[in-house]
């Protein structure tokens, strides 16, 4: 079984690794460090948000423009303060959620004496009984005992930071329990609720645009990426294999599949000609396409935009990290729930808050006429899987205040390299004799060293 720990920070936090530092919006500063008093956070820039996002959440979530900055503004600063509080609180984190227009932050812990911490690094404090790490070991338990035999009737878990619980949805309690049963976890740490969901892969066949398989079918581009000299993008997994070639929206010969796995995680990119040229943007459907600045991750509660080549722009709020979903084809972990609406076709397509990359559409239930629930999946192990750089604009992605902006002072066993120091683009680190270059913002974690991920660094 993989270290929980380090694959809840790869998948739950996601592409927050390709970012803390990437808090991409102008104006948006004073954000606070663990254990930093909190600094007011000035709305987003008027010129920093696409008109079309700002459209979408007004329809969806019902916010003007004004308000939606703020929240956007908000979120990025909530993400930064959690990055921090999650290293500080260690064994006791119990995970962390945003509510209301202005985004407030709720961090939980086990551990009553840690929640003077949390609220001088400018969050509200809840002390609960379970550790996210243990939720999280429960849940992969049930993963396990999914991917040797997929559970009937029950399409999907997650733990819930809310409630504090595994929350595992099934469409009677029967059969929740009887999966639970099974794999061998204790109801201590579960909830069954019914569903009448039944999610499937949404494929039918720059960001949100669509593609054409060589076998037949349609799907959405996520995000544009290279991998050394290559260009290319990423997009969900069971809408290609390896090989299956790809035509563009302007029904060209486009690319090819170069990776793709499908079920256990849902990720693919393919590999473009030199006709197609990625850019740093998402299609934003007759409103103004947004530019991508980064890949700060959102947290419980925040707001989410997805773009699709069915239903174009559609906004809505994330509701569990590192969720589990059974499709017809099979178990799928380490995705992202949300109320997001989506249909066939938009699978692939980007998720996006305010400008920061989040992940590629993967499957739901439901329709974008009668609402539903929409599951995407996190963009970082993609990039770690294949080796990927997402494309960014140029200068989007500036250092968090107080974080150093090149190596750290202390040389580390490996080098100069250190676990939960934030680095900007361009710094330079050395790690095991050899010397490193940034190649997106981020804040390091246990495991992720330079050799080891070459999505953020390159070697020198």
């Amino acid at each position: 079984m993989e270290n929980t720990t380090l694959r809840r920070r790869a998948l739950a936090t996601a592409t927050a690794t390709v970012a803390v530092g990437a808090l991409a919006i102008a104006g948006l500063n004073g954000v606070a460090s663990a254990g930093a008093p909190a600094t007011s956070t000035p709305a987003v820039s008027a010129d920093s948000l696409s008109p079309g996002l700002l459209a979408a959440m007004e329809r969806d979530l019902g916010l003007d423009a004004e308000a939606a900055k703020t929240r956007i503004a908000g979120e990025y600063r909530a993400a930064a303060i959690v990055t921090g509080l999650e290293k500080s609180l260690g064994a006791s984190y119990a995970g962390a959620r945003v509510s209301g227009d202005k985004a407030d932050l709720t961090v939980s812990t086990t551990d009553a004496s840690e929640a003077a911490l949390i609220t001088k690094a400018g969050a509200r404090a809840e002390v609960v009984g379970h550790s996210l790490d243990r939720l999280e070991a429960a849940k992969d338990v049930l993963d396990k005992a999914a991917l040797d035999k997929a559970p009937k009737n029950v399409p999907v878990w997650y733990v819930d930071v809310e409630a504090n619980r595994v929350v595992v949805n099934a469409t009677s309690v029967r059969a929740g329990e009887a999966f639970v049963k099974a794999a061998g976890v204790s109801d201590k740490l579960i909830t069954v609720a019914r569903t009448a969901e039944q999610p499937r892969a949404l494929a039918d066949i720059r960001g949100g645009d669509a593609y054409y398989m060589g076998g037949g079918g349609r799907c959405s581009v996520g995000f544009s990426v290279t991998r050394g000299t290559q260009n290319g993008f990423v997009t969900a997994g069971h809408c290609g294999r390896v090989g299956t070639t790809t035509n563009g929206v302007n029904q060209q010969a486009q690319g090819t599949f170069q990776g793709s796995t499908f079920p256990g995680r849902d990720y693919a990119w393919v590999a473009t000609n030199a006709n197609w040229v990625p850019r740093p943007l998402v299609n934003g459907y007759g409103r103004g396409d947004v530019t991508v600045t980064g890949s700060t991750p959102s947290v419980v509660g925040a707001s989410v935009c997805r773009s699709g080549s069915t239903t174009g722009w559609h906004c809505g709020t994330i509701q569990q990290l590192n969720t589990s979903v059974t499709y017809p084809e099979g178990t799928i972990s380490g995705v992202t729930r949300t109320s997001v609406c989506a249909e066939p076709g938009d699978s692939g397509g980007s998720y996006i808050s305010g400008s920061q990359a989040q992940g590629v559409t993967s499957g739901g239930s439901g329709n974008c006429r009668t609402g539903g629930t929409t599951y995407f999946q996190p963009l970082l192990p993609a990039l770690q899987a294949y080796g990927l750089t997402l494309v960014t604009s140029g200068g989007g992605q500036p250092t968090p205040t107080n974080t150093p902006t090149t190596q750290p002072p202390t040389e580390q066993p490996g080098g100069t390299w250190a676990a939960g120091t934030s680095y900007a683009v361009g710094a330079t680190v050395t790690y095991g004799g050899a010397t490193y270059r940034c190649l997106q913002a981020h804040t390091a974690q246990a495991g992720w060293t330079p050799p080891a991920v070459p999505a953020l660094w390159q070697r020198v």
